[in-house]
């Protein structure tokens, strides 16, 4: 259908049915919220799911941040990235903390290391990555400058769910990280999140914030927020646990055939796996040089979208760019040359487990306007993965 909207994502949906059957045992049950049965088995299953030893659910992603900051009670500044939703900074300005941009990789996307020790003050306090597009930040080298400055490390690993190095998950680097269940996420429990940490005292410390600070019936140890997911989301939750593998192996089908098309165009790029890696497939950014595809990434953009093929320009502008950030010293152009470039160069093609054949081709036909590469795509759909 030529005048389909293809959409950039596509929320993952349980049974219907499946859904009605648990919403049934929470109305007899009459338990909604407050740490109720769903509530503890999604917490269970996500944790053997993602192979990490503690995780506390959320009502939403950006809650996390702002209670990890709370529960290791960082202060003062943070190096942080300016490529990323504006979440990661504002639950660092609702803290009270001054953000300081440091530039990006263009390999992942993350933060460059070899640029952290430069921004380093007496008043830094932590480093807080982003896993962009679940692509793994470098780890290792952000926790040996971290140990060599007594740096806590929270990776905001919203886009990295499932994601592992060697087969370990990335959400158990750092001293937290935090994910994203919204409803665009590779996994989602229509809005959601959640916060990993590494012993059941930073656990309960976590647990006792996201509710209000309550620690019994009549005892409140510190200024918590009402944080908490109840059980429709988490029941919803537990469904869709049981479909994301079949949901990650359809959005890999559709990557292979992008870079399959894509691969020889002259002005796109695009990432290839990494080794090692489990990826998501969370997105597809393309980065577009103008002067050799003969179209900025902005007349690409509005041209699908006129097409009612919508992508998106993920991340645009950078953070830094918002008036609340932009006066900040580390915004400027001059210190973060990479990040600026991969901001006016971006665009992120529809990707998500929905996406049919003639989608795809549709997407190409109207992106790069050549019928001999979705052709060559078309070829990896009906092959095996």
């Amino acid at each position: 259908m030529e005048n389909k909207q293809i959409t950039v994502t596509s929320p993952l949906l349980p049974d219907l049915d499946e859904f009605n059957a648990l919403l049934k045992e929470i109305w007899a049950s009459k338990w909604i919220t407050n740490n109720g049965s769903f509530h503890k088995q999604l917490e269970k299953e996500l944790a053997e799911y993602l192979k990490v030893p503690y995780i506390s659910l959320f009502t939403n992603g950006t809650l996390p941040l702002i209670t990890a900051l709370q529960a290791l009670r960082i202060t003062g500044e943070v190096i942080t990235t300016p490529y990323s939703f504006v979440a990661t900074t504002h639950s660092l300005w609702w803290n009270g903390i001054k953000p300081v941009f440091v530039d990006v990789d263009p390999s992942n996307c993350g933060l460059d290391p070899s640029k952290i020790e430069a921004a380093i003050t007496p008043k830094t306090t932590a480093i807080m990555p982003v896993h962009c597009y679940g692509k793994p930040c470098d780890t290792k080298a952000i926790q040996e400058i971290a140990d060599k400055y007594g740096l806590k490390v929270i990776y905001d690993a919203a886009h990295a769910f499932g994601v592992e190095v060697d087969g370990e998950s990335i959400l158990n680097a750092g001293d937290m990280s935090t994910l994203s269940f919204h409803a665009t996420k590779v996994y989602n429990t229509i809005e959601g999140g959640a916060l990993v940490c590494h012993d059941e005292k930073t656990k309960q410390r976590i647990d006792y914030l996201k509710n209000f600070g309550f620690a019994g019936e009549t005892t409140v140890v510190a200024p918590g927020i009402n944080s908490k997911m109840d059980e429709m989301r988490a029941a919803y939750g537990i469904l869709n646990l049981r479909q994301v593998d079949a949901a990650i192996a359809a959005r890999q089908k559709v990557a292979n055939c992008y870079r399959e098309a894509l691969r020889d165009v002259d002005g796109i790029t695009f990432f290839d796996d990494m080794p090692g890696v489990r990826h998501n497939y969370s997105y597809f950014p393309i980065f577009i040089d103008a002067e050799r595809f003969g179209k900025t990434r902005d007349e690409l953009y509005f041209a699908m979208k006129e097409a009612g093929v919508l992508g998106r320009r993920y991340f645009y502008p950078l953070i830094g760019e918002f008036p609340t950030y932009r006066g900040l010293p580390s915004a400027t152009r001059e210190n973060l040359p990479n990040a600026y470039k991969l901001a006016d160069s971006v665009l992120c093609l529809p990707m998500h487990h929905a996406l049919s054949e003639e989608d795809i081709n549709r997407v190409l036909k109207i992106s790069v306007n050549e019928t001999s590469l979705y052709n060559r795509s078309s070829r990896i759909w009906k092959g095996s993965l």
